[in-house]
């Protein structure tokens, strides 16, 4: 498809001043406004947004209580620095999430401006407040790109990047590719078991453990649900051996699955949750709530100056309100189950849909070159996507593989524009399985 002269033009001007080390790229696509779940390019061009920007619009693009709140603090105060100067708006902000975090104990939060440098204060914090040492997370996870968040991941983006040795990676319950070659539930968590009886009792000391790390969904590591009985069991491993317990909910927190908070979907109530991408509804701001000891056992451990700012801080207490007034979690589920089901009918139709997976608004369909073998279609994933984008329709792929199509409309999408959407992607889908894709073009876009 032949691209307008103005989003020609950017992506011209693109390459001579933005370094390459900054893109993840899937097609040629340059925005220039948005509103609600649609983009346009400098041409005008109209693209349906299933990707929310990597799930940050949870609200969809200019949500107008979030617009309005920005618009009145920007009136209001622009800027004080949090660590020496604390705003208003921050106070009333971290009152409010750690009111709504699960967990019957007192606790506080810290802000930062993305989800790698939460995640940072967690590889930071836990060690002084614990006084151990080591970390534990899992193979698959994407807890960011600064140091310590890398340290704790174990998504191949980040695997040829050193981080620090104090980090151990055990298996995800990714129940379609079981590493141990078992199936669920008559494998009885097996994952959890061999992680309490041979990794905690023989190669990492539960007495030398700051804290298991752990996302709800495995968003980049291919939108890897895990069983129901899952967390519960990890969550109670912990607690059994006095271990803290940190749930990563940068990207799927603040409604995408259905709850406010993805452990509330499975009645775990962690030390601290990680928050950020749809916090703010697009404006920079993340947050790690946690137990008050966690966070007051040091003092300047991780400060930015431009944390908590007032304005970010404003649209995340509008988002909230949207949330909890606009019956955006109820319809986080009914929406979520319509785009389940119309996604196992594509399945049962198309022979590259190996598997589906779903919670609420994120789902993932994992793309196979054979369904006996399950051997990733990856080149396939990323025609996909392209012939998506192609038709309209701007989506993403993710995965350790490289080969599962990652879904996170807006939670305020209209049932009308996410029939649209799933037309769409089954078409894109058909034109790959029946060649329709022009690979010359593909190549050019390497995404992960």
């Amino acid at each position: 498809m032949p691209l307008g002269p103005r989003t020609s033009e950017y992506l011209s001007r693109e390459e001579r001043a933005i370094g390459r080390v900054i893109g993840i790229r899937f097609y040629p696509i340059v925005v220039e406004r948005a509103e609600g779940s649609r983009v346009w390019d400098p041409d005008g061009r109209e693209y349906l947004d299933f990707s929310s920007q990597w799930a940050v619009t949870n609200l969809g693009h200019g949500h107008g209580r979030v617009l309005e709140a920005v618009r009145r603090q920007l009136e209001r105060l622009v800027f004080s620095s949090h660590t020496t100067f604390p705003n208003t708006v921050a106070i009333e902000l971290a009152e409010r999430l750690a009111e709504l975090a699960p967990g019957g104990f007192r606790k506080k939060v810290w802000f930062g401006l993305t989800g790698s440098d939460a995640n940072e204060f967690v590889y930071k914090v836990m060690p002084v407040y614990s006084g151990r040492r080591r970390f534990l997370s899992f193979l698959g996870s994407y807890h960011g790109q600064t140091m310590g968040a890398l340290t704790l991941s174990g998504h191949k983006a980040m695997s040829g990047l050193i981080g620090f040795p104090n980090a151990v990676k055990v298996h995800y319950p990714y129940c379609y590719r079981c590493p141990y070659g078992r199936s669920y539930p008559e494998c009885g968590l097996f994952c959890v078991e061999f992680l309490e009886k041979q990794v905690l009792d023989i190669a990492v000391p539960s007495e030398d453990l700051a804290a298991v790390v752990v996302e709800p969904i495995q968003s980049d590591g291919g939108v890897v649900v895990p069983p129901p009985d899952f967390l519960p069991r990890l969550w109670r491993v912990c607690r059994e051996r006095g271990i803290s317990l940190v749930v990563d909910e940068v990207k799927v927190g603040f409604g995408r699955t259905g709850r406010m908070f993805a452990v509330e979907n499975y009645g775990v109530e962690p030390d601290m949750i990680v928050l950020g991408k749809p916090i703010a509804s697009g404006l920079p701001l993340s947050a790690c709530v946690g137990r008050a000891e966690i966070m007051d056992s040091a003092i300047a451990l991780h400060l930015f100056t431009s944390s908590a700012h007032p304005v970010s801080c404003a649209a995340a207490l509008a988002t909230i309100d949207a949330i909890m007034s606009e019956g955006v979690l109820e319809r986080a589920r009914r929406l979520g189950e319509r785009m389940r089901k119309r996604l196992e009918e594509i399945m049962g139709r198309r022979r590259l849909v190996g598997d589906v997976r779903s919670l609420g608004m994120i789902a993932g369909v994992e793309l196979v070159a054979d369904e006996s073998s399950k051997r990733p279609a990856r080149r396939e994933a990323a025609g996909v996507v392209y012939r998506a984008w192609e038709l309209g329709l701007l989506t993403t792929y993710v995965g350790t593989y490289s080969n599962v199509l990652e879904l996170t409309p807006p939670l305020t999408i209209s049932e009308e524009e996410l029939e649209e959407g799933l037309d769409i992607l089954e078409k894109a889908i058909e034109d790959c399985e029946k060649d329709r894709i022009d690979w010359s073009l593909v190549r050019r876009f390497a995404g992960w």
